[in-house]
């Protein structure tokens, strides 16, 4: 009768020791850099950030805030508009007009690095339809200095003239798309360099100029300053039924960006007020 051989001490252990060994080697080798992703888990330092000059308004409101449902119809008269970048290319603004926007406002510039490539069409074709145009300026304080975007951004589109169609430039400071929410500044430190920039921009163009910025950002990052109120209409971005709580020293909204998700582009606005409300902002 055939007799079974029990394995020897000496070759068990052999096997337990290559064996060791190899986990050694693939625990060693997962916590290299890129390891994680080429092993088909998720590195998180890995995470792809946005080019440079993509940004757009309120890009990262439904990730902080949330998104909730739209404006109720019980609202006092406002007037629609709609906010547009680079990357929604040429905007079929007769579209828009026949659907009831009346006015628009365009990305021009970020930092002192980028100027929409869309801007003419976007710019020119709002007006030619007969909406009440302006542009808006993506702010990267940890770059330059307000002042020097805020000459940059006059510069390159952001300028203003009493022609009755032209909207007040909009400096649009948020969530950083690229890297720190508050860009790597102390609270004070984007107080002075808001400041920096709407000082720079008034002593250039004559006007104030519109502040948009999220309510949790603006608290986050400035300490809620209370200071801007007084000289600089605000534009508030929530995603939601209601407008909510406004930052300090703003009683009240002059635009609500409320939806991220509207027809034939994708932001779109209110103004409080009529129409005669917008056309008494473009003429000063």
């Amino acid at each position: 009768m055939p007799v079974l051989r029990s394995t020897s001490k000496t070759s068990r252990r052999s096997r337990f020791a290559a064996a060791g060994t190899l986990l050694a080697a693939l625990s060693l080798l997962l916590t290299l850099p890129g390891a994680a992703s080429a092993a088909g888990g998720h590195d998180a330092s890995a995470a792809k950030k946005p080019a440079r000059g993509s940004a757009t308004m309120g890009m990262g409101v439904v990730a902080h805030d949330g998104q909730g449902g739209l404006p109720r119809d019980t609202r006092a008269v406002q007037t629609e508009g709609v906010d547009v970048s680079g990357h929604q290319g040429n905007v079929a603004w007769s579209t828009l007009w026949n659907s009831g926007v009346k006015w628009a406002y365009t990305k021009a510039t970020e930092g002192t690095y980028y100027k929409n490539e869309y801007f003419a069409q976007q710019y020119n074709g709002s007006y030619n339809v007969g909406m009440i145009r302006g542009a808006y300026h993506f702010a990267t304080p940890n770059t330059t200095s307000g002042a020097v975007q805020a000459n940059y951004f006059v510069n390159n589109g952001g300028g203003w003239s009493r022609d009755g169609k032209t909207l007040p430039g909009v400096l649009d400071i948020e969530w950083n798309p690229y890297g720190d929410q508050c860009f790597g500044l102390s609270q004070a430190g984007m107080v002075s360099w808001i400041r920096d920039f709407v000082n720079t921009y008034k002593a250039r163009t004559g006007r104030d100029a519109v502040i948009y910025t999220a309510t949790s950002w603006w608290k986050t990052c400035t300490g809620n300053n209370a200071s801007f109120g007084a000289t600089n209409p605000l534009w508030v971005a929530r995603y939601a039924a209601t407008v909510g709580e406004l930052p300090a020293g703003w009683g009240f909204y002059t635009i609500w960006q409320y939806t991220s998700s509207g027809p034939t582009v994708g932001d779109h606005d209110r103004f409080n007020g009529a129409l005669d409300r917008v056309q008494a902002l473009a003429n000063g």
